[in-house]
């Protein structure tokens, strides 16, 4: 794949992972050009590190009315100049950053793959201020975000193509704690054609927080 196939947004007949962009092959090619992990410059994992720290504080706020316009100020200030960064999509580093938590995807709870193959995925994942329920504990909502990203990478992984979900049922056993390291196990169960059944477990320590089965199903060529 040559750099005007990297800068395509499109799938080619080849490489058609579904209707999703050839996302392995664009890793692969900036591998090949030496600019893996770059995508977004040396200081995008601080940038999305920050990002999250303001969405742990915005979390818990209770500002005055004078320091709610000096942060609305601040912030539209900020949007303007993000503005003049943005991209489609594939282009964004938000995918492809496998050197970042959650591959610098700033919509998912942090989490960073211990091992993962075709027999499974192990990950740690912190769920932080922003992402409470109540009570000191994680939002559920939240944690089936974290559980279907890795069952998705999960899926990947045991059938070497592109998924998407299309059943995901959750048992919360326990309280799920912010701000520690917590452990995700996920592994596929079987596999039945296009159909993938899928098993994960979260755990603080030896204590189970939270189950899941996930059925994803492999696109078939131009699948959205």
């Amino acid at each position: 794949m040559g750099d005007t196939q990297v800068g395509n947004s499109l799938p080619d007949e080849e490489h058609h992972e579904g209707g999703f962009r050839p996302v392995a092959e664009l890793i692969r090619a900036r591998k090949d050009a030496g600019t893996d992990n770059t995508a977004g410059g040396t200081h995008y994992g601080e940038l999305i590190e920050q990002v999250r720290a303001l969405m742990d504080r915005v979390r818990l706020v209770n500002p005055s009315d004078e320091l709610a316009k000096e942060a609305i100020a601040a912030i539209e200030e900020l949007n303007a100049r993000l503005d003049t960064a943005v991209v489609d999509e594939w282009s964004s580093p938000g995918w492809s950053r496998t050197d970042l938590p959650s591959r610098g995807n700033i919509t998912l709870p942090p989490y960073t793959v211990v091992s993962g193959d075709s027999e499974g995925v192990t990950a740690e994942v912190t769920f932080r201020t922003f992402h409470l329920g109540g009570n000191n504990a994680a939002h559920g909502g939240q944690i089936a975000v974290a559980f279907d990203d890795i069952l998705g990478m999960t899926a990947a992984l045991a059938t070497n193509s592109v998924t998407r979900t299309a059943s995901l049922t959750l048992d919360y056993r326990s309280i799920t704690p912010l701000n520690r390291k917590l452990t995700v196990r996920a592994w596929a169960e079987r596999i039945d054609g296009r159909k993938v059944y899928l098993r994960a477990t979260l755990h603080d320590g030896e204590r189970l927080c939270a189950e899941a089965h996930g059925l994803f199903i492999v696109l078939n060529p131009g699948q959205p």
